[in-house]
């Protein structure tokens, strides 16, 4: 999922360690209620412009439903919250694509932001992100968690939608802060901090924290590209059983100019 630093009320809390193979995003934990309130650092803002901060392509894969066909047939699903004790939600395959259709994707992804190379990091203790990776996640496992991605081990971040049948509000949004007051705050961790958690000082926050700041509607076989760094998470979740539930590959690299 678009994965990525800011969980919902209803999973346990999530392990902090990074958006990796086998642990979801980091992500921050609504504030329990015996939690005092604390005003949180404004972060910057920089409102998300297409062909700048992200990018939309359409039809992406020549033959998305045969994609969509083989990964609803695969039996190596893991499985996460609620059938299993994680803080990601639903399940999940890897790896998504076969060699040629990353390579189309990545191929995309590399003219569209103007990087010569993509890889994917691997974080000190051997970790790697969960990229490749596709995910399924009905409406009953999880609602929208604005979240941005490591900075150390993510530049851009990319989904890929595999559901003809899901409604355009399943898309993924940006968000920005809700400051006390009604005012509006930033949007992106930006250096010296790496993580969301480290940018705002506290992996919990009060549950009105965010904003939605702009939308991309869902369409079959549409890549949305992104800067990882922005606030972002899936707008909504769809169906019940799996082959109703919004279905996407996700994609995390590191680039280089």
């Amino acid at each position: 999922m678009e994965a990525r630093e800011f969980t919902a009320p209803s999973p346990p809390a999530p392990d902090l360690g990074g958006s990796r193979v086998g642990r979801a995003p980091v992500m921050i934990g609504r504030m329990p209620a015996v939690q005092p309130r604390r005003t949180l650092p404004t972060l910057p803002y920089r409102k998300p412009t297409p062909g700048r901060d992200y990018w939309v392509f359409d039809d992406v894969l020549p033959d998305a439903h045969a994609v969509r066909a083989r990964t609803l047939a695969r039996t190596d699903w893991v499985p996460g919250y609620p059938h299993a004790p994680e803080s990601w939600p639903g399940m999940r395959v890897m790896p998504g694509l076969e060699a040629d259709e990353l390579a189309r994707v990545e191929a995309l992804v590399r003219e569209a932001t103007g990087s010569t190379k993509l890889w994917v990091e691997t974080a000190p203790d051997g970790a790697r992100l969960n990229h490749n990776c596709i995910q399924v996640v009905g409406a009953d496992e999880c609602e929208s968690r604005p979240h941005t991605d490591s900075r150390a081990l993510c530049r851009f971040a990319a989904v890929l939608y595999l559901n003809p049948d899901v409604p355009d509000d399943c898309g993924t949004s940006f968000f920005r802060q809700r400051l006390p007051g009604g005012q509006r705050g930033g949007n992106m961790v930006m250096p010296p901090h790496e993580t969301l958690v480290q940018a705002l000082g506290t992996r919990f926050v009060p549950a009105e924290s965010f904003v939605e700041d702009a939308r991309v509607p869902h369409r079959f076989n549409r890549l949305l590209v992104y800067r990882a760094n922005l606030l972002h998470s899936a707008t909504a979740y769809h169906g019940r059983e799996l082959a109703d539930k919004r279905m996407a590959a996700v994609f995390f690299w590191m680039a280089k100019a």
